[in-house]
């Protein structure tokens, strides 16, 4: 996937995903107002940081070298997928679980307005 698919994917997964600079180099994606992904625009290779459960971080780390700990975020939440390196499908479903990690853990009068 290139970046800009990565981008298309991620505002498709709910119609209240925003997307936004928040640093002079870094977009975010969030929904009901907390980060379910980010990218560094200036990265050497292509890669977007996704939050995951710590033992599915582990386990994907474990499984493909492009996935790795993630950078300047907590390393035991945050994973860097290297987008050049990892299928399509992978990145999607990581995606998918970075998003609905968090909106699970969205206060209830935020999912209710989702």
């Amino acid at each position: 996937m290139d970046i800009e698919q990565v981008r298309e994917f991620a505002l498709s997964l709910h119609k209240q995903v925003t997307e936004d600079l928040f640093a002079e180099n870094w977009v975010s994606w969030r929904i009901g107002g907390k980060w379910f992904m980010l990218m560094q625009l200036d990265a050497p290779e292509p890669r977007v940081a996704v939050k995951l459960p710590p033992e599915v971080g582990i386990e994907q780390r474990a499984l493909h070298s492009s996935v790795r700990p993630a950078y300047h975020m907590n390393k035991t939440h945050w994973n860097d997928l290297y987008l050049n390196d990892l299928p399509a499908s992978l990145v999607k479903d990581l995606i998918t679980e970075s998003f609905s990690l968090v909106v699970s853990k969205l206060p209830k009068k935020v999912k209710e307005r989702l």
